[in-house]
């Protein structure tokens, strides 16, 4: 592959990564009371726990994708 190919691929996947990121965060921010009377149906956990859980996985989302997508993209864009 072309590395214009990689490149624009790796825009692409950053750009919708975002969107999800930030679509998720939305939806944790309008409808957290709602999220957690649905989980804690299923799983006994306090409130406390359940938003440092959240809190976790929207950060390692997060780290996944600028280690995934938004660095290499910057280095295809330096490489050239």
């Amino acid at each position: 592959m072309a590395i214009d190919v990689v490149r624009e691929m790796l825009l692409w996947c950053s750009i919708i990564n975002i969107g999800l990121l930030l679509w998720s965060f939305v939806f944790f921010l309008l409808g957290r009371s709602w999220i957690y009377r649905v989980h804690s149906k299923w799983y006994k956990v306090s409130e406390e726990k359940f938003d440092a859980i959240w809190y976790s996985v929207l950060a390692f989302y997060k780290i996944g994708i600028l280690l995934f997508n938004v660095v290499p993209y910057i280095a295809l864009l330096i490489v050239g």
